[in-house]
């Protein structure tokens, strides 16, 4: 069959029947051009993209299901992240999708998720607008012209936006729905216009499919030194992974999400998605050049409405505004997106407490233990109803999005770690000198002269201190980085202040670690933190 027959023939599969158009494929330029046309989105002067989301400029975990079936029942560990979804309740509302897109007009990507070849993941993304396609062209990986002919779908995604669900007749929990079915191997997005929830539903595939064939998914960015030295940067958003990876002195695997095999990492995406609130050109020139040219998709960015020049500070619309372009806008990205061995595991927090050290060393049973909590906090003024620092625990890094028992996952990284002799540090991008308002964001350079020294293994070499209030192992001296900043409390005026803070965050520790308990073995346990009394 030629392409355009296979593409029909699995569009009427879908139920996708009487289109006004199908856009198959266009480039950036026609993207762009029928984004403009549409009145989809703005031209910014730079060249790129500029989208509003509306009321939706997060994900919404909430309104995401899996559905429960054969294949799902005994694999997917059911609960507040993975609720469960009928069957019959999917094929219906897909029904009504199929029905509602009659003599609409349709944009169509093709695209891969997995530089891999071996364990790549044929994906289609179907949309009403073209900005998202846009989007998902820059997001993933796009098929060579060899690699079209005859492309059948491992996985398909409908995105709707306009599309509301009725929560009484659907069974959705409000008109918003982000549907995983993976026996009939379809997607379902509908009331939200977020971009990040085509991403993030690959991403979840993918962390189903991959661990029984010995793979371990991450939510992390990656990059290699010159000598081929391979680091992860485990992280949740907001916690620096797309910033640090983003290093000139280091080739660039990817910035959010990769598979761990036998034979060394490789990135899921061929893009990066990058939160760029008060992102700076001096800071992170990679980023902020990357956001400003053609192809890039910004989502709730602000720019003059005359001059169209972007104004990254303003946060009117939200916190969360975005950037997304192909992987090889930053100029020492890798081509392959395939990388060796990791040889460093990095796992970011941003401790709005200001009690965890700028870096520490961790044991493999500490980093099974913090991989399992993924620690970072929120600050006042990020989301609705946040006054002050508030303590986030996401397993993995990255638990939303993780179908399985958290512990799977959390297994296979130690065996990883082991096998591989893999050096594991906990460096906290948050606060210093006291919690947020006391006292200030951890600076940059000082994290990227961390980074630097344990890449490159001179903190190894250090000689190391116990943390009393969490057990860590901190370095006594590193390069470019005052020795009073690595032990957090010799920052605090009020030393009795930070005992304080510090006992409290432990305890926090503790309380979200129960969960796991019973299905870590002594030694995990033994490296927890304990609260001092």
């Amino acid at each position: 069959m030629t392409p355009t027959a296979t593409l029909d023939a699995h569009l009427r599969a879908l139920g996708l029947r009487n289109l006004r158009a199908v856009h198959h494929d266009l480039s950036a330029a026609r993207l762009t051009e029928e984004a403009i046309l549409r009145g989809e989105a703005m031209l910014s002067a730079s060249g790129a993209v500029v989208a509003l989301t509306g009321q939706h400029t997060g994900r919404s975990p909430n309104d995401k299901f899996v559905v429960r079936d054969a294949t799902t029942e005994g694999e997917v560990a059911w609960g507040g992240v993975n609720r469960p979804f009928e069957s019959e309740r999917f094929a219906r509302l897909h029904a009504k999708m199929a029905a509602y897109l009659q003599g609409r007009e349709v944009f169509v990507q093709d695209l891969f998720a997995g530089a891999d070849p071996a364990h790549r993941l044929r994906v289609r993304v179907i949309t009403r607008h073209a900005w998202h396609n846009l989007f998902a062209r820059n997001m993933f990986i796009r098929p060579r012209a060899d690699e079209k002919a005859g492309f059948e779908p491992d996985f398909t995604i409908l995105q709707v936006p306009e599309f509301l669900a009725d929560p009484a007749e659907d069974g959705t929990r409000t008109e918003t729905f982000i549907l995983v079915d993976f026996t009939r191997r379809l997607v379902l997005i509908g009331g939200t216009s977020y971009a990040g929830e085509i991403k993030k539903s690959i991403f979840g595939i993918l962390n189903f499919l991959l661990p029984p064939r010995g793979v371990l998914p991450m939510h992390c960015s990656a990059n290699m030194g010159p000598d081929g030295d391979v680091a992860v940067f485990f992280g949740l958003s907001g916690t620096g992974k797309t910033t640090l990876s983003a290093d000139g002195s280091r080739t660039l695997i990817g910035d959010d999400e990769h598979g761990w095999s036998d034979g060394g990492i490789f990135n899921f995406e061929g893009g990066c998605y990058a939160k760029v609130i008060n992102l700076s050109a001096s800071a992170e020139p990679e980023i902020w050049a990357a956001s400003h040219r053609f192809g890039t998709v910004l989502e709730n960015v602000v720019m003059d409405p005359a001059t169209r020049r972007l104004d990254l500070d303003d946060r009117r619309h939200t916190e969360n505004t975005r950037s997304c372009y192909p992987i090889d806008y930053i100029a020492n990205a890798s081509v392959s997106g395939m990388a060796p061995l990791p040889k460093t595991i990095v796992m970011l927090t941003a401790d709005a407490f200001g009690v965890l050290p700028p870096i520490s060393r961790l044991t493999p049973e500490q980093a099974m233990y913090h991989f399992l909590s993924g620690y970072t906090a929120k600050v006042a003024g990020t989301e609705k109803g946040v006054t002050e620092p508030q303590a986030t625990f996401s397993s993995c890094f990255g638990g939303v999005f993780m179908p399985r028992h958290p512990t799977v996952y959390a297994r296979m990284l130690g065996e990883k770690m082991k096998a591989h002799g893999v050096t594991c540090w906990l460096v906290n991008t948050g606060w210093t000198g006291g919690a947020f308002g006391t006292g200030r964001r951890m600076p940059i350079v000082h994290t990227r002269a961390l980074l630097r020294a344990a890449l490159d293994g001179h903190l190894a070499t250090v000689s190391h201190a116990r943390d009393p209030a969490f057990g860590l192992l901190v370095p006594e001296a590193c390069p470019e980085v005052p020795a009073d900043v690595l032990l957090p409390k010799n920052t605090w005026a009020d030393k009795q202040a930070y005992d304080t803070t510090a006992r409290e965050v432990a305890k926090r520790f503790e309380a979200n670690f129960g969960q796991f308990a019973a299905h870590v073995d002594e030694r995990v346990m033994a490296a927890a933190i304990r609260a001092a009394a």
